[in-house]
């Protein structure tokens, strides 16, 4: 299985943390191709920088069409997502609906842990996409500026701990999701400081996009994931002409009306 990692941040920093985390997590049959955004921002942190996001994962997942069974898109509020699950004809799979499924097995209420107070609206609009606001329990933010992105867990460890520990003893939290790439690999060092389970995002990313493509329950040939109707196109780099062009042929979609 060859599964395509990519880091919708511009930041190497944080592309090494998560290769890190998904090589721990992923089966030793599974092989990784991790790749940062070719153009964007150093960490995600609002709707706009998201969308801008969007464009850069679509341009990196059109440029490994066919290559790969699987594609994890590696930052918290799935930049793009789901559109992206339109493009190519191989599961796409968003670490915040990983996250949010493995906490939802888990238990009743979750809460995430997140690394900054502008983001947390963001997310919990995400949630609610997922129509998992019922469940929500609360989000818990740093509140002090970043000295770097990828240094957030060894400058902020402990308060990421005393986040997810009140989280559970006020907000009624049964599941704690540390969300973001920056903070991969950090639920294997903390778990045994919180009293109940803790997702990373990053591996519950690659462990259900393993899962998925291992149900091989067939692709979406119609419906609302159908490859987009065939029109028109203008100023699309090449990679993304024939990954739509490879998509609408696989799915024998016809000319659309605009």
């Amino acid at each position: 299985m060859r599964l395509l990692i990519i880091n919708p941040n511009t930041s190497s920093a944080v592309t090494e943390l998560i290769r890190a985390e998904a090589q721990r997590s992923a089966r030793p049959d599974t092989e990784l191709q991790v790749q940062t955004a070719p153009y964007g921002v150093e960490y995600i942190e609002t709707r706009l920088e998201s969308l801008i996001a969007a464009g850069a994962v679509a341009e990196v997942i059109a440029e490994h069409a066919g290559e790969v069974d699987g594609v994890v898109v590696a930052a918290f509020g799935d930049p793009g997502m789901p559109a992206l699950k339109e493009l190519v004809d191989v599961p796409v799979i968003g670490i915040t609906e990983a996250a949010l499924c493995a906490a939802a097995l888990q238990g009743h209420r979750f809460s995430i842990i997140a690394i900054s107070d502008r983001i947390t609206a963001w997310y919990r609009e995400c949630v609610e996409g997922f129509g998992l606001a019922g469940r929500l329990a609360s989000i818990r933010s740093i509140t002090e500026a970043l000295g770097g992105i990828g240094s957030v867990q060894q400058d902020f460890g402990p308060t990421l701990v005393a986040l997810a520990q009140r989280a559970v003893a006020e907000d009624g939290a049964d599941v704690i999701i540390l969300a973001g790439a920056p903070l991969a690999g950090l639920a294997r060092e903390v778990a045994g400081q919180i009293p109940v389970p803790v997702v990373d995002g990053i591996g519950a990313g690659v462990r259900l996009a393993e899962a998925v493509v291992g149900l091989a329950s067939g692709t979406h040939r119609a419906g609302a994931f159908a490859a987009p109707p065939r029109k028109p196109r203008r100023g699309l780099s090449p990679a993304l002409e024939r990954a739509l062009d490879r998509a609408q042929n696989a799915t024998g979609i016809s000319e659309g009306v605009n």
